[in-house]
Parts: structure tokens; sequence; C-alpha cells
């Protein structure tokens, strides 16, 4: 493998992009030069040498420019797409039916709804009484909040049990610290109560004026304690409810479906704890449901004399419990749903009349309904093979309605109300996509990959009709693959700009999430992590098999956890991906989850182990993408980051690109953009976030030669 100089590879480069634009200024497309500080890094008598450490400076001038030119340099190179990019923009936002509302749900009298207006990139909250004829009610306009502000989020609206006061939560940097705000809803006057540094949410007693909160760390961002606070009363004498000592855990308040109890949760990756007291009680004292047992995880919700709880003890899969409201430990619990081994309980919700089952089997949901009284059970039926259903917003406990959610890679999201006594379903609303979009012009299927242990790897699949099994269409990989979280076959109409290309969309549901049950997440976490990323690589190279692609037309693409994904694979198999994108990348993964002051560091400990335990250190250093960069080709690569983010630092993804152009021995394009305004989940507004998305999708059509 012949490894270029500097000098060499910067001439490489200039003469690649002064093919594909026009930009005249060649000095903006040199990439940028960052300095090199060594600084060493020594645990388990090891030491690593990072040259780029000084880049989580976030005050340091020198790191803001290097940034900014990172951001110049990406401009320069995409250049010739510009024009494109503000194309695709525009078809994207085409598509969406700007003048939109939600489905209103009814809660306490109030039917409650979310309307945007054509033009308008924030929601509209509202509400009427009685009926949905009565006169509308605006609650919030975030049009009007968000003036002046280059990023702004409302959180955790929540309205007082007499339906007066409206509480919520504003975050304005996007470090996801919420400042809680109270409103007057008769008034329209908001109060002078501010409470910084929060999640955004509260939970009200019944007495109308005093609610509880949980307080963030201002360093590592934990959610960290509960307090109380009185309406009219200075946050700073707020009394302090929980302090939630052990950094592992989050804590967090909410207040029961059935308007009975307010709960206390603390939480970790392996174990929970709950605590409760009566709505009518504030000021009494929290008593505690099940105290913490490391491995013990459970979750709670009350109907009439019990608390149900999903629980996965002795249940790999989770099982339903209940026990009564004066018995509440373990020893008290009784079996409502039996472990399966092939079903996994993913969730539930309760009515007067019905339970009802969110479960997850071989990988597709379904939803299960129960009568309380007769025992008489059925599921709701789907005619697609590959589709995701939810239970969705069911806030009045005694509907005869359950409210569910339905998507497929081809049917848009669609919010359905299910007559639980008739089995009748009536569709309220489907996303519209405006156009000339057909579903019938659409294929989806399910594919399984063979990993190299012989497991079978799924896949969903999405592409516009008559594609031929050439080896020769354009194809995107996507994955997430961590925390447990399930990527579901959804459906979206910003990928439609990818389909109708000629792109074939793949979904690939590898370990580390749920897809096919607990055991699934399982064996892609802790020393089980790299099967997470072999998996990936193992469904690339069965699409290039099948002839779906090749090699030379295959984009590989991950946030996140996912990004970390994108780092691991592109050091192991690089030849298989023709480009990658990696969004807000987690990938100094040693270096982070050895800095307990860095946000959600202490607790996920349980998700990648703990380096400061040599045996997660080795382990972790082996797949740690920033660690492992070597000098070898990489694929074509945009990475994204956010200044503010507050899940992944923006140094991670900074320190990453740079190691990668000092040691990379190609001359592919490599492409660092840096959202200054924005953290984690990138642009606040409805269509600003468009425009990430048609950048994204640039640098895939750049690199095939696509140029409309």
């Amino acid at each position: 493998m012949i490894k270029f100089s500097q000098i060499e590879k910067t001439v490489l480069i200039i003469l690649s992009f002064t093919i594909i634009s026009s930009c005249s200024n060649n000095s903006t497309m040199i990439p940028p030069d960052v300095k090199k500080i060594p600084k060493e890094l020594t645990i388990h008598e090891k030491t690593r040498v990072d040259n780029y450490f000084w880049l989580n400076e976030r005050e340091n001038p020198e790191v803001i420019k290097y940034l900014e030119d990172e951001n110049t340099y990406t401009k320069s190179v995409l250049k010739s797409t510009e024009k494109f990019q503000e194309d695709l923009f525009h078809e994207m936002k085409s598509r969406i039916k700007e003048t939109d509302q939600s489905v209103p749900y009814e809660k306490n009298g109030y039917y409650y709804y979310t309307r945007y207006e054509e033009g308008k990139e924030y929601p509209i909250h509202c509400r009427k009484k009685g009926s949905l004829e009565s006169e509308e009610e605006i609650m919030l306009n975030v049009n009007i909040m968000a003036k002046g502000y280059e990023y702004y989020r409302v959180s955790g609206l929540n309205v007082s049990p007499d339906n007066k006061l409206l509480a919520f939560g504003i975050d304005t940097v996007s470090r996801r610290k919420y400042t809680i705000h109270i409103k007057n809803l008769e008034t329209n006057k908001v109060y002078v109560d501010e409470i910084p540094v929060t999640t955004g949410s509260v939970a009200w007693a019944d007495d109308n004026k005093t609610f509880f909160y949980t307080k963030k760390n201002e360093e590592t961002l934990r959610s960290e304690k509960i307090y109380r606070h009185i309406l009219g009363e200075e946050f700073t004498a707020d009394l302090e409810i929980h302090d939630e000592v052990d950094e592992t855990f989050n804590t967090g308040v909410w207040r029961t479906k059935s308007d009975k109890y307010i709960i206390i949760s603390s939480s970790s990756t392996l174990s929970d704890e709950y605590r409760f007291i009566s709505v009518d009680d504030p000021m009494g004292e929290f008593k505690i449901l099940q105290k913490r047992e490391r491995g013990l995880e459970y979750s709670v919700s009350h109907f009439g004399d019990y608390f149900y709880i999903k629980t996965n003890l002795n249940a790999t899969n989770f099982k339903l419990m209940r026990t009564q409201i004066n018995k509440t430990s373990k020893e008290n619990w009784e079996e409502v749903i039996p472990h399966r081994e092939n079903v996994f309980l993913e969730g539930m919700e309760l009515f007067k009349e019905f339970l009802v089952l969110e479960e997850r089997e071989q990988g597709l949901t379904k939803i299960r309904l129960i009568n309380w009284k007769t025992k008489d059970e059925h599921y709701i039926s789907f005619d697609e093979d590959v589709y995701m259903t939810y239970i969705s917003t069911n806030p009045n406990f005694n509907s005869g309605l359950l409210r569910f959610g339905y998507s497929s890679m081809t049917t848009p999201w669609s919010t359905f109300d299910y007559n639980m006594k008739t089995k009748e379903r009536e569709l309220k609303k489907q996303q519209e996509v405006i156009g000339d979009f057909d579903p019938a012009n659409y294929e989806t299927k399910r594919l399984w990959a063979t990993a190299d242990d012989g497991t079978k790897i799924p896949m969903s699949i999405v592409y516009r009709k008559g594609i031929k099994l050439d080896g020769n269409n354009p194809t995107l990989l996507y994955a997430y693959g961590s925390y447990g979280a399930t990527m579901d076959p959804y459906f979206s109409s910003i990928r439609l700009s990818l389909l109708d290309r000629g792109f074939v969309y793949a979904l690939a549901h590898i370990r580390g999430g749920q897809y096919l049950g607990r055991r699934w997440y399982e064996d892609g976490k802790l020393l089980n992590k790299k099967n997470t990323f072999t998996d990936f690589n193992d469904c690339a190279e069965n699409l290039i098999e099948l002839n779906y692609t090749n090699s030379d037309k295959l984009f590989a693409m991950g946030g996140s956890a996912g990004g970390l994904l994108m780092g691991a694979i592109v050091n192991m198999q690089p030849e298989l991906y023709k480009g990658v994108i990696a969004a807000v990348p987690f990938v100094d993964v040693v270096t982070t989850m050895l800095d307990e002051s860095i946000p959600l560091t202490t607790g996920e400990f349980d998700e990648w182990g703990n380096p400061k335990v040599k045996e997660y250190y080795d382990y972790m250093l082996s797949y740690s993408p920033y660690d492992q960069v070597k000098a070898h080709n990489y694929p074509a690569m945009l990475v994204t980051t956010g200044l503010h983010d507050s899940q992944v630092q923006y140094w991670e993804p900074a320190k990453w690109v740079a190691k990668l152009r000092d040691l990379k021995t190609d001359d592919n394009v490599l492409l660092l953009h840096t959202n200054m305004d924005a953290g984690h989940g990138g642009s606040s507004g409805r269509f600003e976030a468009l425009k990430e998305y048609a950048l994204e999708y640039a640098f895939m059509f750049q690199q095939l030669g696509i140029t409309e």
C-alpha cells in the first residue's frame, strides 16, 4: 500500500476538486491545517498519544476558526452542487403539506392539537374546550416566541389539572438545558417563575399551584435531582425532594395516566427504582415501590387498586406483573402476562375496560388487546409484510377507542382510532405527500443476511419498482445498533429524493438494537459490541452478493452511536463502500468514557463498559474509531456535528477528521460540516433541517456524478 506524503495528498486533492468545481479561489480547496499538540493519556500502564486533544477547548478562538475553516472547505468542495442542494431542498419541502394539523386528542374536557402554517418554521400549540367546533385557544405560537433566535425549541407542555396553567420548557442553545416557564391560559400572562437547567417537564399536583420538576447537572447534564416548586415562590427556595447520588442513574418525575399518583423514576441501563405519592398530597413523603437491584429492570403504570409492572424479573423478553398499592415490593408481584421466549414485550396501555400490549415477534410489532372482565383477546391485523405500528397518544383512561400509529417504507404515517369492542378502525389522518407520489410505484421487502457466526441479520429495503438486479443500483445502507433502540421500517417523504433517482434504501436491523428481542440487544453491547459492526458489513456484502449494488455505488450512513458504527466499519472493511455519512458520530469512545465530566458518560458504563476496568479498556480500544484510524484507503466521507451538541461533543468528529486526514492514503473526499448554531438534533426549524438532508444527499450524488 502506497503512503502519500501530506504534500502529495494535497496536490491530488486540488487536482481532483478542480475538475468538479468551478471555484476560482483554489486556496479554499486545500483542507484546513490543524496543529498537533501531543497529549499523553495513560491508564493500565498503557499510553495513548492524542495529537488533537486541544480541540475540546470550546472557547478557544483557534478551535472556532478551525471549525469555520472546515465549513468553508466543505462548501468549496461541494460548490458545484449548490444549485442542486437548493433544488433538493425545495423538492423535499414541496412534498410537505405546509398548512397542517395533528389529530386532536381529548384530555380533561379539552381537545389538544398542534398545527403549522404555510411558510412558518415552528408549531402552534392549540386546544378547544368541549368539542372540536369550539373556539380555538392558542396556547403557544412558537413562531412568535422564536423570533431573533438561531435555535429555539419548546418541550414538556403540561397543563394543570384545573386547565388554567401551562408549564413548558425552552432551550435556545441546543444543549437540552430547558428553562421552565408558566403561562396563565385565561389571561395569556407568562408568570415571572423561571426555573433554569431542567428537563423542561413538570408533574402537577392536584392543588394547581405545586409541581415537581427535574434539575440537570450544569456540567454533565445528568438529570440528577427532583425539586418541588410552589407558584409565586423563588425557585432558589424550592425544596429538594430526591437527589440521585448514583452517577450511573438518571431521575425524572411524572404523573400517572390515572391521575392518581406522582412518580419519581430512577433508571440506569440495567436497573430501575420508582417512588410515588398521591396527587392530592404534594407535601407527603414519597414511598419506594421496589428498591433498585442491579439487573432488575421495571416500569410502572397505575390502574384501580394495582400498580402494573413491566419487568425483566426472570424474564429476558419481559413480562407483565401487578401488585397492590400497599404491598409493592417484588415478593408481592403477581403475574399477568408471562414471559415468552419468542415475543418481546415492548410496552402497554391501560384502559378502564382493556389492557393493550405492544409486542414484537420476529422483528414485527403487534398490538394485542385483552378485555379485563372476559379475558377475551385479539390482535389488530395488518396487510403488509414489512411495517411498523405503535400505541399512540391515549390520555383518556375511560375511552373505548385505542389510538395507534402505522407506517411502512411505502405507506405514509397514519393515525387510527380503533374501537376495542367492535374491532372497527377509523383512519383519522394519513400524512399527505404533495405531488405525484403513489405508493404503488415502490416496493418494500425484508432480506436476511448471514453473519460470519451464522446469525441471520434482517434488513428492510425499499426501492422504486422496475430496478434491475444487475449489481448496478446506487444504494444507501443505514443502521444504528445501540442502546436497544430499534430502527423500524418507516416512511420518509425525504427519502423519495433518493428512490426516484434509482437508489435502493436498506435498513439493517443489526445486533445492539432489539428488533429480534432482548437477546439481540445483549449480543451487541459491552464485550459483544463488535457484532454490531460485523453485522453491518455482512449486510453490505449481502446486498452486493444479491446484485442490488456494488462497492462503487454503496453508501453507508449512521448517526450518534450509529456514527460510531460508521467509524468502525470503515476501519474494518473500507473497500465495501463508495462513501460514508457519519452524523454527530461518537468516535472517541475510550477518552470520552474515561472522562466522567462529559455529559452522559457515567450513565453509559453498562452499555459500553467502564474503561477504568482493563478488560473493557482493551476491548473498547480495539474498536474505538478514533484510536483505530489506520494508514489505509478510506471511502469518501462526510462527517457532521453541532457546536452545542450535548450528547456527542463536537470535538469527537473534529478530532477524528483531523486524524483521518493525517493518516489516510487515498485522495477521496473527506468533509467536516459543523452546525455552529445547533446541537445533536440539528436545526430546530421545521424546514431548516431539510437543508442538512440536501447537503448529505448532494454529497452522495456528487460521488456518483448525479447532477439533477
